[in-house]
């Protein structure tokens, strides 16, 4: 449970977004940068980074919010910051993809299931 001035809340968030045509360019060095910005933009949004993992063709974020910030804004922070950062950094990005990212994204709310199983679920996403 987490609080802030005038309420109490435990809101976790899984959220799964993918590049631009689902191209698996999120890799090595581009999912070291990824890993780094996300946590930048959750630290200074106030929000709460339980799990990241970075998969060639889409991002898994289990991410705890506070509901005055709400996911919408975190996410469209996250990929807004994340789009412009890393294709600066990576040309290759531009000339592949004409934006990073697509547009849309899935969340689901993390209540009813233990946030450990989430996390197992999220953490080993690449043994699959």
């Amino acid at each position: 449970m987490r609080t802030n001035s005038n309420i109490a809340f435990q809101c976790a968030f899984h959220v799964v977004w993918c590049p631009k045509y689902r191209r698996r360019v999120l890799d090595g060095r581009i999912e070291a940068r990824l890993k780094e910005l996300i946590h930048e933009v959750i630290e200074e949004k106030g929000a709460w980074p339980v799990e990241v993992d970075v998969m060639p063709d889409h991002v898994h974020l289990l991410v705890e919010v506070d509901p005055q910030l709400g996911i919408h804004k975190l996410v469209k922070a996250i990929k807004g910051r994340t789009s412009r950062v890393l294709r600066q950094e990576f040309p290759s990005l531009r000339s592949k993809l004409p934006t990073l990212w697509t547009n849309s994204y899935f969340v689901a709310t993390a209540g009813g299931v233990p946030l450990d199983a989430v996390k197992r679920y999220v953490e080993n996403q690449k043994n699959r």
